[in-house]
């Protein structure tokens, strides 16, 4: 198991357990707390692979995302009460999954000789798709959709990447400067409350 896997299971497991507690705020019941855990870790995913043409997509391909996303959404459903105490950390965790998520995505279309704006679409779809999924089943306005840095920090990292890429840079190098630009620009927003800025004169 390589690093870039091991954080790739990491953050399927802090966005299963984000669509899980939307659930859980939203009042649904199992199927639907489990269902909003799983589309929010592996919807982004699929959405890529069936753009690419790449299918089955990879969580019928390695399944062990599906299992994930369904023990923590279910471990949530049973214990929420008792795992409050993460959901402060999950906002690191989902960093993680961030920067994590914009590499392989960017990574997967580059592989499949997409251009840059393929690429960074790709990359951004894989990272922040699921999400958007989540809050619209669960009646609320997508996260990237407001001022939160958020889907911007994925453009850049998704960016960083292809620009790598293009230049020749080690590849290791490339996905984990990429990453790490991702993770650092989300950590930074949270700690000291960034936003992008909002049209004058909105309510």
């Amino acid at each position: 198991m390589n690093l870039l896997y091991a954080l790739d299971l990491l953050g399927t497991a802090a966005f299963a357990a984000s669509g899980a507690w939307a659930g859980i705020r939203r009042d649904m019941d199992l199927f639907g707390v489990l269902m909003l855990g799983l589309v929010t870790a592996t919807g982004g995913g699929t959405l890529r692979d069936l753009f690419l043409g790449d299918t089955p997509p990879f969580i019928f391909k390695d399944e062990t995302y599906l299992y994930i996303s369904i023990a923590v959404s279910l471990s949530i459903f049973l214990f929420h009460r008792r795992l409050e105490f993460l959901h402060h950390p999950l906002l690191y965790f989902d960093a993680i999954g961030l920067g994590t998520f914009v590499v392989i995505g960017t990574g997967k279309a580059l592989a499949f000789k997409m251009g840059f704006v393929g690429s960074v679409m790709m990359g951004v779809m894989t990272a922040v798709a699921g999400g958007m999924i989540r809050d619209v089943l669960s009646t609320q306005v997508p996260l990237v959709l407001q001022k939160e840095v958020y889907a911007s920090a994925c453009l850049v990292g998704a960016a960083l990447l292809y620009l790598l890429n293009r230049l020749s840079f080690p590849h290791t190098w490339s996905l984990l400067a990429a990453a790490l630009a991702v993770i650092g620009l989300r950590l930074l927003a949270i700690r000291y409350n960034w936003s992008l800025p909002r049209a004058e004169g909105g309510k």
